[in-house]
């Protein structure tokens, strides 16, 4: 009996070991599945306890498996950004992506300096890379060499061809698209083209919803590859802009509506639970093929909620506890949601507030195979954090030299460190005199970021500053300068941090459909739209009929001036925000003389047309617009404006 004991234990032990054994060997390896949401609020999942509308039941149970981090940072509050860090392990200061142009026609590969800017801004802000170059070693890449298959699927947003996926490192792409958001809807038929795949055509379910669909081609090919390592990058379009979901969820969720609730759009929340059915699907497949216990599984958001765009009569979204959203530096902007698996390493259903950023992935996926990086990364391993140790790390810094006055509380161009509990804000030149500005906050205390304690901390203002301009000149970021027409007395400092659309602003009345901002005003003049600048900011903006198709167009006008500057020729995509921005927009050299000049430049939209908007100078004189009209590539006039008197 007593044998016959010692030998089963003695038999459990080696089995135990050679299971041990045969998991350590399989983990040398383990295949990684990366999922990205887009546009996902650190309180748009149940895993913190901030929403009692949502519904993200498969988002639970992979926490359950893992380690679920509260402080998960993006590197940008603009999703290209951050994509950028996440394929590079490098800084988007360090790469110059620091807005989501990488759709836009135009390439640019090294950021520069602003230019020009009106009178009633501080500072020029920086041109953005609109490319990830493949200059770059990307995490496909190395990945690839080390011997995985490689498959990205969904959102890009990081550059047509060549600097589409296929060229940097991944063998597969569906459905192979470049845009900010879904090509058309969510919601089946798509107006996805050369996708390679039957996205293209030939649907064959009707009101398919769009990540249903991708997640189903993603486990096809997870059948194929299941028996060798493969990094699957499933990259989501949910939750971005446009605002549709299949009517039954959003019917579930009108039912659900509570007026007190700070969440309260149907629409949104049908994406979102849209959004979990397809990460369940992929732990489905995991699960069913046998490879969930050879699987690292990363699941992240490249920004936080939007808080600009409004559905349903109301925001997407609401961010609370945390201040401001999607394009601010406020914590609302960029604590994101993240929970990482690895099995035989992460501790079951744990939670961890150890700082990390989106810069890290790569450094840590590259530590957990045990490879070498090509690459001196921005980013750092967070692997001790995974075996349940903390993190050796200082700080991390978010850089976004832009203006973004569509979002709540939004801010000037800033750059941003995180130490510790402490988080300080620089507002470049933010200061009439020119000076920067500075906002702390201790975010253990003051989670929503209420209490500016920069006054208090003068010390603390200082130190953390240092870090921040050391990291500016190690990261060679190009940053905002000083704006030289900038006019002190033209700058309302009082409405920063309230949104553009809820400034008081008021217009003159529209002419000839033609609505002008209050720097200006406009008359029907001897056959002219007469446009008298007082010299701010003049701009007007017409609201199209009907929307003009996305593709390319020619812009054609005449006009005579004795006002300076450049105009500037701007058009409003669907379901972009915000409504009118630099890299939506052409630059026209105009001729202030006098006489009467034509003018001619091309554009493309990625998105159908909504609105256009024309800037004619930047100082006061007037401007008489005779004609204006848009071509497209076949010549043909899709709008056209004269101006003639009323008989």
């Amino acid at each position: 009996m007593k044998s016959s004991f010692t030998f089963l234990c003695f038999f459990s032990t080696v089995s135990f070991f050679c299971f041990f054994s045969l998991l350590c060997q399989a983990l040398e390896r383990p295949n990684v599945l990366l999922i990205l949401a887009d546009d996902l609020g650190w309180s748009d999942t149940t895993l913190y306890g901030t929403t009692q509308y949502y519904q993200t039941p498969n988002l639970e149970r992979l926490a359950k498996r893992g380690v679920t981090f509260t402080r998960a940072y993006s590197a940008s509050p603009l999703c290209s950004p951050t994509r950028s860090s996440i394929m590079t392990g490098l800084h988007p200061a360090r790469l110059g992506i620091t807005t989501p142009s990488c759709h836009l026609p135009e390439v640019i590969l090294t950021a520069a300096s602003g230019l020009d800017a009106p009178p009633n801004e501080p500072v020029l802000q920086p041109f953005t890379v609109t490319r990830l170059n493949t200059t770059y070693n990307t995490l496909a890449e190395s990945l690839k060499k080390a011997g995985y298959a490689t498959a990205h699927f969904g959102k890009w947003h990081l550059g047509r061809e060549p600097y589409s996926p296929l060229e940097h490192g991944f063998d597969t792409d569906i459905p192979h698209y470049y845009g900010p958001g879904p090509a058309g809807s969510y919601v089946a038929p798509w107006k996805f083209k050369n996708s390679g795949t039957n996205f293209d055509a030939d649907q064959d379910v009707p009101d398919q919803h769009l990540e249903d669909r991708m997640a189903q081609e993603a486990v096809r090919w997870l059948e194929q590859h299941k028996d060798e390592p493969f990094f699957l990058n499933y990259w989501m379009f949910s939750v971005h802009a446009p605002f549709d979901a299949k009517k039954t969820l959003i019917e579930k969720y009108r039912q659900r509506l509570d007026s007190n609730n700070p969440q309260h759009s149907p629409t949104y929340a049908a994406m979102i639970e849209s959004m979990d059915d397809a990460v369940g699907t992929l732990l489905d497949a995991l699960d069913r093929l046998g490879i969930a216990d050879t699987t690292m599984i990363i699941f992240y958001s490249d920004n936080g909620g939007n808080m600009y765009d409004t559905v349903d009569d109301t925001t997407p979204t609401s961010n609370i506890p945390l201040r401001g959203g999607k394009g601010t530096l406020f914590e609302g902007g960029i604590r994101v949601p993240c929970v990482t698996v690895l099995p035989g390493v992460t501790k079951s259903g744990t939670q961890s507030d150890q700082i990390i950023q989106s810069c890290d992935l790569f450094p840590t996926i590259l530590d957990i195979l045990g490879l070498k990086s090509e690459t001196n990364f921005d980013g750092i391993s967070i692997v001790p954090v995974l075996k349940g140790e903390t993190l050796e790390r200082d700080t991390i810094f978010t850089f976004f030299p832009h203006y973004a006055k569509v979002t709540p509380d939004w801010l000037p161009p800033a750059v941003s460190v995180h130490s510790g509990d402490w988080k300080l804000i620089r507002i470049f030149h933010g200061e009439l005199n020119g000076q920067h500005q500075w906002k702390l906050y201790n975010l253990r205390e003051d989670i929503g970021e209420k209490n500016d304690l920069a006054a208090k901390e003068p010390e603390r203002v200082k130190e953390l500053d240092a870090k921040i301009e050391q990291f500016l000149v190690d990261t060679k970021a190009v940053v905002p300068i000083p704006n030289p027409k900038f006019k002190p007395e033209l700058h309302d400092s009082a409405q920063i941090g309230v949104p553009v659309r809820h400034q008081p602003r008021v217009h003159n009345p529209s002419v000839a459909g033609w609505t002008p901002s209050a720097d200006c005003k406009l008359k029907i003049e001897a056959g002219t739209l007469l446009i008298e600048s007082n010299g701010n900011d003049p701009q007007i903006v017409y609201h199209l009929p009907k929307p003009l198709l996305a593709g390319k167009y020619q812009l054609e006008l005449t006009l005579s001036s004795n006002s300076q500057g450049q105009a500037q020729f701007f058009w409003h995509e669907n379901g972009i925000a915000p409504t009118f921005i630099r890299h939506r927009s052409v630059l026209l050299k105009t001729n202030h003389d006098g006489e009467v000049h034509n003018y001619r430049t091309e554009f493309t939209a990625a998105h159908e047309i909504l609105a256009v908007r024309f800037d004619p100078s930047t100082a006061s004189g007037k401007i008489r617009l005779t004609e204006m009209k848009l071509t497209d590539t076949n010549g043909k006039i899709v709008q056209q404006w004269k101006f003639k008197p009323k008989q």
